[in-house]
């Protein structure tokens, strides 16, 4: 029994050994998977980190002037560094071997919500983000999108301990984390609303409000730095729809919703090979389904995302690559509004998520490094369902989350192909 166990562990030590290393190597020969992460780097990364590194003062002050459209405080983080002798490369295997920290947490979240699976499995989960092209990319490429999601990660593993145990200084650490998260990456703060919406539930409203107050004092230099010191840099441009147009934040939510939605199902796909889903199916209202087809046809309507904006998902570009229209994105969109749907038939959580997810994207392009791999990770922490479960139970279902993921892999080496 025991040499059975440690057969298990060497196992699973040398699967992470070797996707560590096949990282590594991936930083030797500079790999970039996700095309724009060498160039989110050189251009706009490194020019920042050599300059807070000069006058830092200086830097914050005309930081939008950089175009840089993410938080300056992980690249302060780095500047540090920099300023003491570290080359650029030493920053960036640095920053490599920080971003390892998302499988960690990663990985304490699964085994404190999933205490009777085996923890192999979970192990082997948490290795699965290893061939996210994303989490390479942006390993390999500093970007602070990785470094918030550690710290967005944390704070669920704190709210699924208060979801067990219902202790306060839970709420306390999980706000804490996800405020961090928030200052690094924006887009991570509107997940207070998910958080709050279950607190609401549970504790008293005097609470709540010492809460909501001590949300609001920590958020007050974010607050002064964007809008009494005016250095919007949320704003600054995005593509247009030609050379001359540029773009900043994009209140259409139809792009949103038929686009993130379908990265959405994208990532999904792994689980959704299910017997479940079909009983699942029929247990949607008919009147569900009809909103949620006339959100559809609204979105439709009002959708007007072009490739020249760049992103789109993987749905988008395959029908403007392939076909050469939107007309496949459409049936493909249609298809995840639907799953959508299934996953929020009575269940305000889910929903909740997914509503959270469209709108913490007001910039104009949709890129999908925004959700890969945080739909892996909320699917298998804050998404209700019985799908998570059943599929840690099979150990056979490891094996489509890892041919999923070097599908993806592949998918984006005939991207960058196309590109180059």
């Amino acid at each position: 029994m025991i040499d059975s166990k440690l057969s298990k562990y060497y196992k699973c030590l040398s699967i992470f050994l070797f996707l560590y290393l096949s990282l590594v190597f991936g930083f030797y020969i500079d790999e970039n998977l996700n095309y724009g992460a060498i160039g989110d780097w050189l251009n706009t990364d490194k020019p920042v980190i050599e300059a807070l590194s000069e006058d830092i003062k200086k830097t914050l002050l005309n930081y939008e002037s950089f175009g840089h459209r993410h938080s300056p405080l992980y690249l302060i983080f780095l500047s540090f560094f920099y300023k003491l002798g570290l080359s650029l490369d030493l920053i960036r295997f640095l920053h490599l071997n920080l971003s390892v920290l998302l499988i960690y947490n990663f990985y304490k979240c699964l085994t404190f919500k999933f205490e009777q699976i085996d923890k192999n499995i979970l192990l082997l989960i948490s290795f699965s983000l290893f061939l996210s092209p994303t989490f390479r990319s942006l390993s390999i490429w500093p970007s602070t999108r990785i470094i918030a999601l550690i710290f967005f990660v944390m704070s669920i593993y704190e709210f699924l301990k208060y979801q067990k145990f219902g202790r306060e200084k839970y709420i306390f650490k999980n706000l804490i984390f996800l405020i961090l998260s928030s200052y690094i990456s924006p887009n991570f703060s509107v997940f207070v609303i998910y958080f709050f919406f279950h607190f609401i539930k549970k504790e008293n409203l005097i609470l709540i409000i010492k809460y909501l107050i001590f949300c609001g004092i920590l958020s007050l230099p974010a607050f002064y730095y964007l809008f009494i010191l005016d250095i919007n840099f949320l704003t600054a441009a995005t593509p247009g729809s030609s050379d001359e147009e540029n773009i900043g934040l994009s209140f259409n939510f139809a792009n949103k919703i038929l686009i993130i939605s379908s990265i959405i199902l994208f990532h999904l796909l792994p689980f959704l090979f299910s017997k479940s889903i079909l009983s699942e199916t029929k247990k949607i209202k008919n009147f569900n389904l009809f909103i949620f087809f006339i959100i559809f046809l609204i979105s439709l309507f009002y959708f007007n995302y072009v490739p020249n904006y760049t992103g789109g998902g993987v749905f988008f570009q395959i029908s403007y690559y392939v076909f050469n229209n939107n007309y496949f994105f459409y049936f493909v969109s249609l298809i995840s509004i639907f799953i959508l749907c299934l996953f929020s038939n009575k269940n305000l959580n889910n929903f909740l998520i997914f509503l959270i997810l469209i709108i913490s994207n007001l910039q104009n392009t949709i890129y999908h490094k925004y959700y890969d791999p945080l739909i892996l990770i909320i699917f298998f922490t804050i998404i209700l369902s019985t799908l998570s479960k059943n599929f840690l139970l099979k150990k056979n279902n490891i094996y489509y989350l890892y041919f999923f993921y070097i599908g993806f892999i592949c998918m984006r080496l005939v991207k960058n192909y196309i590109y180059i």
